[in-house]
């Protein structure tokens, strides 16, 4: 049966019928923008991409895109000097903006939407700045800096912060005894960030209170951030060995896997989705944009298929609606001497994995879209799952074939 096999893809080598991992990449660079300008796209969710432009004079706006160039909407809140959405969950938007203090918000697809998170200060403390990062559910998380009134400094220290849509539902999620701490995601009722506590930076997981703080730091590690959190993955990074490499967490410290690939010298995740983790790799001094699904053996270099005159890249979202796996991020457009707000998207394989040109029919070309998905050594050819591309996945997809579709 295999023989049969590889004489028909060998007979068939000049087609090239292959529809698995193909990477679109989309450069969501607002039009219209002065060349000083650069952008950033740092979150993505059914079908909404958000994060900001900047100036070389330091202004900074909010944005929101719909998947493309031209779709882009500024978010800016009136009498705002500074503003970023760094996530969208929901349709709706958290982010911070400058007006007066920089102060924690949310918007719903429009400037005039902003609604202002910043708590009002208890007595004898001020509320110095705060921020939200995280959505969803209606909840959103970030940090709160506070001092105590008459202190010297305008800086406070950043409290992890849990609000569900208001400034006056704010809940204080800094544990007992901690010097400083963030929260940076939120999923199904729990939060993930950072702790400092006794010298160490411990990533961090929180289910609603200060008193539920989970520490997630590894026993070897000197330094740790839980940056994403879904369906109870947390993903982030951690320092071992003077080496800062992506991280990925089931809710215990103990369960922490070291997603940093062998070439890499520094990886950080900074999205997980559950199943996919997206952020970068430092490769030869180059950051890559970069996806893992759950170990370093899976990593995927994103920046390979990115434009020769992007001489660097990093992920910071991710999103999967069932039919498209999306990323976001941003790359240095060496020609245009800026950063480049960027959108890479794949189709989702099709429920029958033996149907590989997915027009709902097994036939012979689904043995060439096999043959060519193996020949250029893409994910979806290693049927067997074992890192390898060898005859056992041939083996494998002829087992699937025969087993046929449901």
């Amino acid at each position: 049966m295999i023989s049969k096999q590889l004489v028909i893809v060998a007979a068939l080598a000049g087609f090239t019928t292959s529809v698995h991992a193909q990477w679109t990449v989309t450069n969501l660079h607002p039009p219209g923008l002065s060349s000083g300008w650069q952008s950033e796209a740092l979150a993505i969710s059914g079908g909404q991409q958000v994060g900001l432009v900047f100036g070389g004079s330091g202004v900074g706006r909010a944005i929101l895109w719909s998947g493309s160039a031209a779709s882009w909407i500024d978010l800016s809140p009136p009498g705002s000097s500074w503003s970023r959405a760094v996530a969208v969950s929901g349709g709706q938007q958290v982010g911070s903006a400058t007006i007066g203090n920089t102060r924690a918000g949310l918007w719903n697809g429009t400037a005039a939407s902003w609604v202002d998170l910043h708590p009002t200060a208890t007595t004898g403390t001020i509320n110095a700045y705060s921020g939200a990062i995280a959505t969803s559910g209606g909840q959103q998380v970030g940090f709160v800096a506070i001092r105590k009134a008459g202190a010297p400094g305008i800086s406070g220290v950043p409290h992890a912060s849990l609000w569900s849509g208001s400034a006056e539902s704010w809940v204080d999620l800094h544990p007992a005894g901690a010097d400083a701490s963030a929260a940076y995601g939120i999923s199904g009722g729990q939060q993930a960030g950072l702790v400092a506590l006794g010298g160490v930076v411990r990533a961090s997981l929180w289910s609603g209170t200060a008193e539920s703080w989970v520490d997630l730091n590894p026993t070897n590690s000197t330094w740790s951030r839980a940056e994403a959190i879904s369906d109870g993955q947390q993903a982030g990074w951690v320092v071992v060995d003077d080496v800062t490499r992506a991280s990925l967490w089931s809710g215990s410290a103990e369960s922490w896997v070291d997603l940093n690939p062998e070439s890499s010298t520094l990886s950080r995740a900074y999205a997980t989705n559950g199943e996919h983790q997206a952020g970068y790799v430092e490769v030869a001094g180059v950051f890559r944009a970069s996806l893992w699904s759950g170990t370093a053996a899976s990593w995927i270099d994103l920046h390979a298929f990115l434009p020769v005159e992007f001489s660097s890249s990093q992920a910071r979202g991710i999103s999967n609606d069932g039919v498209t796996l999306s990323v976001v991020g941003f790359g240095f457009n060496s020609v245009t001497q800026r950063e480049e707000a960027l959108l890479w998207t794949m189709p989702l394989p099709s429920a029958c994995y033996a149907d590989c040109d997915e027009n709902g029919t097994l036939d012979t070309f689904d043995y060439i879209c096999f043959g060519n998905a193996y020949v250029a050594n893409e994910p979806y050819a290693d049927c067997d799952g074992d890192g390898d591309f060898d005859i056992f996945d041939y083996i494998c997809f002829g087992n699937a074939y025969a087993a046929g579709c449901p």
